[in-house]
C-alpha cells in the first residue's frame, strides 16, 4: 500500500530518499534517474526550449510528505531555492491528515481571450451587435481547434464588455474556452488571432490586441483543510491563527506577504510540473483583489464548532498536462510521474493544497516561535555549505553556528576552521 506518510525522510541519503519515493508513487526507480543533474535537461533539449540558450540552471527538486488530497495519498515534488519550504509543507499536511487531509473543489478548465477593438463609435450597440453574432464567431472560433473540440473542449461564451480609458472607450470581446487538459494559453490565443478580424467588422472598428487574459476567474481550485487543534498546540494558538489571518485579510501590507508564504507552495509545484510559474502568479494576485479594488488575503481561518483550525483557499489555476515543458522536459515528467496525476484538474487541486499548508505553517510559525527559529536552522545549512563545510562537516558546523546563535558566514568560516584543525 503507497503512502506519503514517509517518516524519517529527511535523515536518508538522497539515494534512499529516492528509493522510498519510487515505491510509494508507484513509479520504477530507473523514471527518476533524470533527477540526476548529468541525465537530467541536456543542453541539447533545451536549445529547443527557448532561444539562445547557453546551458541549464538547476533548482533542488525535494519531496513533500504526509499529503492526503481527497482521500488520496500524494507526494508532492516542489522545486524551490528557499529553505524551510519542503518541510513547512510536510508539517502542516501531517496535522491536517489528523483530520481527513485535504479536500478539493473547482470549476470547469475555462480560459478567455480579449479582442481589443478601437475607433468604436457607438460602443453600446456594438456589444450588442456582437452578442447578436456571438454563435457565428464561437464556430469559427471552434473551427482552428479540431483536436480541442474533439475531446469535449472548445470556445462556449462570447462576452463582450465596454472599458472606458482617457483615450477612449474600448469594445474588448472576450471568447470563454473550455481547454480541457492544456494550459490553454496557445489554444485561446490561436481562436483569437482567428476571430479578430470579424470581431473587428461586426463592431465596426479596428482590433488591435488579441490575446488570453491570466485572470484565469473563471478557473478556479478550493482546498479546504480542518487542522487539529491539538497538533497545532492548543486553544491559543488556534485563537493566534485566526487572529493572524484576519489582519491579512484588513491589511493589504500584511496580505502581500500571507500570500507570498501561500504561493512559495504553489510556485514550487507548478514550477516542478513544467508548467507557467508567471501566469499562475499573475492570476493568483490579481484574484487577491476584491471587489472594492482592495488587495487581501487570498485564505481564509475560523474555527469549527471543536475549536480546530478550518482553512480555505480559492485560487485560479490554470496549469496543464500537454503542451510546453510538461512534456518537453524530463523531469517535469517524472514529477508528474511521482504525483500520479491524470488530469490537469488533479494537478490543479494538489498544487492549491499545497499552498494551503505552506500558508498555514508559514502563519504558525508566526504566531508561536517566530519565523526566524526554523527557517534559519534551515538556512544555516546553506551558511555552512557556502563557508565550503561538506559530508560530516555540514551538521557539525549546524550544531555550532545554532549553538552560539550566530548564523553567519564569518562565524561557519572560523567552526569549519576549527575543525578541519582539531583533526
Amino acid at each position: 500500500m503507497t503512502t506519503s506518510r514517509l517518516a524519517g525522510l529527511r535523515d536518508r541519503t538522497v539515494e534512499e530518499r529516492r528509493q522510498l519515493v519510487a515505491e510509494n508513487a508507484g513509479v520504477e526507480l530507473a523514471y527518476l534517474d533524470v533527477l540526476e543533474p548529468v541525465s537530467g535537461l541536456r543542453v541539447e533539449q533545451a536549445d529547443h526550449l527557448i532561444e539562445n540558450v547557453i546551458g541549464v540552471m538547476g533548482l533542488p527538486v525535494g519531496v513533500a510528505t504526509n499529503f492526503t488530497v481527497n482521500g488520496r495519498d500524494v507526494l508532492v515534488p516542489m522545486a524551490t531555492e528557499e529553505a524551510s519550504v519542503v518541510a513547512a509543507a510536510s508539517n502542516a499536511a501531517r496535522i491536517a491528515r489528523v483530520r481527513g487531509g485535504f479536500t478539493t473543489s473547482s470549476t470547469a478548465p475555462l480560459m478567455q481571450a480579449q479582442v481589443q477593438v478601437l475607433d468604436v463609435v457607438d460602443p453600446e450597440a456594438a456589444r450588442a451587435r456582437l452578442l447578436e453574432a456571438a454563435d457565428e464567431i464561437l464556430r469559427l472560433a471552434n473551427d482552428q481547434d479540431p483536436v480541442l473540440t474533439g475531446l469535449g473542449g472548445g470556445a462556449r461564451e462570447l462576452l463582450v464588455r465596454l472599458v472606458r480609458s482617457p483615450v477612449q472607450t474600448y469594445v474588448v470581446a472576450h471568447l470563454v474556452v473550455d481547454v480541457r487538459d492544456a494550459m490553454g494559453a496557445n489554444a485561446v490565443n490561436t481562436m483569437a488571432e482567428a476571430v479578430a478580424a470579424r470581431v473587428g467588422e461586426v463592431a465596426g472598428g479596428r482590433p488591435l490586441l488579441r490575446i488570453l487574459t491570466n485572470k484565469a476567474d473563471l478557473r478556479v481550485t478550493r482546498a479546504r483543510a480542518v487542522f487539529d487543534a491539538k497538533s497545532l498546540g492548543g486553544a491559543e494558538v488556534v485563537d493566534n491563527l485566526v487572529h493572524a489571518a484576519a489582519l491579512a485579510e484588513a491589511d493589504p501590507y500584511r496580505a502581500a506577504t500571507h500570500n507570498k508564504g501561500i504561493m512559495n507552495g504553489v510556485t514550487a509545484v507548478v514550477l516542478a510540473t513544467g508548467n507557467d510559474t508567471r501566469a499562475v502568479e499573475a492570476g493568483a494576485h490579481s484574484h487577491a483583489v476584491g471587489p472594492d479594488g482592495r488587495y487581501t488575503s487570498l485564505s481564509h481561518y475560523e474555527k469549527d464548532a471543536d475549536g480546530n483550525l478550518v482553512g480555505v483557499l480559492e485560487l485560479p489555476m490554470p496549469v496543464g498536462l500537454v503542451g510546453g515543458a510538461t512534456k518537453a522536459h524530463p523531469v517535469a515528467r517524472a514529477v508528474l510521474a511521482i504525483l500520479g496525476v491524470t488530469t490537469a484538474q488533479q494537478l490543479a487541486d494538489v498544487v492549491v493544497a499545497t499552498g494551503l499548508a505552506q500558508n498555514l505553517a508559514a502563519m504558525r510559525a508566526l504566531a508561536t516561535e517566530g519565523i526566524q527559529r526554523g527557517h534559519m536552522s534551515l538556512h544555516a545549512r546553506n551558511i555552512a555549505v557556502t563557508a565550503g563545510a561538506s559530508g560530516d562537516e555540514v551538521d557539525k558546523v549546524v550544531a555550532r553556528l545554532i549553538s552560539d546563535r550566530a548564523i553567519r558566514s564569518e562565524h561557519a568560516e572560523r567552526v569549519l576552521a576549527e575543525l578541519r584543525g582539531a583533526r
